[in-house]
């Protein structure tokens, strides 16, 4: 008897080890807003994204580089770091800015994540932006790792509902059947819930995910530094048609 094809969800990085991920495909989460930043930037023509989990990692890279092709992107604490062109709002990655750039980028929690999926056979960046686009590029996938950035250390709702979309799409539509962890069950379950009370008040799925966008800490933190218009932006399904993957061992984010 064939067995099913896994789908795991995993709420933080540090609830999973690096070598369970070894010859599986690994969908990084970080919906506010890493995920959505570099799904934005590579649709607006970015040539790529080079993750960095230090500051310093990333000045060092671009250290004596010719900066007419190259930008700085990322934050600490929510907000831009000194001396870097754009911070980690999809909304400033735009053509004018990015088409035909290469990104060097770095924030607290998404690029900290894909470097912990390193060992994995595949690292795709996953969020609302590209949902569609992402859950048929994972459709023959057979063990398939949905990996939370989190805030801080600290689980985040935001990045629960997003897995939970992309595990409800990935087992709808009349695709093959998946065998789910308890967490894959409850994220799935968060997701069907809002799309409930989405209908319930006669709003869309990405209306009703803005706001309770706002009543999320990280969604409240970012509202206060004055990126409320983000939360609407990280909302939004099937704004970038594209499923970035990351190649660990060039450590560069490429469309497909």
């Amino acid at each position: 008897m064939t067995s099913l094809p896994d789908l795991s969800v995993h709420y933080l990085p540090q609830f999973v080890a690096e070598h369970d991920f070894v010859g599986g495909t690994v969908v990084v989460i970080d919906l506010l807003r890493a995920s959505t930043t570099i799904c934005h930037a590579l649709a607006a023509g970015a040539r790529e994204v080079t993750p960095f989990v230090e500051v310093d990692d990333l000045l060092r890279a671009a250290d004596g580089r010719d900066r007419a092709g190259l930008l700085l992107g990322g934050e600490r604490g929510g907000e831009l770091i000194e001396g870097f062109d754009l911070g980690n709002s999809p909304r400033d990655y735009t053509p004018e800015v990015v088409f035909g750039k290469q990104i060097l980028f770095t924030t607290s929690n998404g690029t900290r994540a894909l470097h912990h999926a390193r060992l994995a056979a595949k690292v795709a960046v996953g969020c609302l932006a590209n949902l569609s686009a992402l859950t048929e590029s994972l459709s023959h996938d057979v063990d398939v790792h949905l990996l939370c950035a989190g805030t801080n250390g600290h689980v985040s709702r935001e990045d629960i509902l997003a897995a939970g979309a992309i595990a409800y799409e990935l087992t709808n539509n009349d695709r093959p059947a998946r065998r789910l962890n308890d967490a894959a069950e409850s994220a799935r379950g968060e997701w069907q819930e809002l799309l409930t009370t989405a209908r319930s008040a006669d709003r869309t799925a990405d209306e009703q995910l803005a706001v309770e966008l706002r009543d999320t800490p990280h969604g409240k933190t970012l509202i206060k530094l004055g990126f409320e218009t983000d939360l609407a932006l990280c909302a939004r399904r099937d704004a970038a048609a594209l499923a970035p993957i990351y190649d660990p061992r060039s450590g560069r984010i490429t469309a497909v």
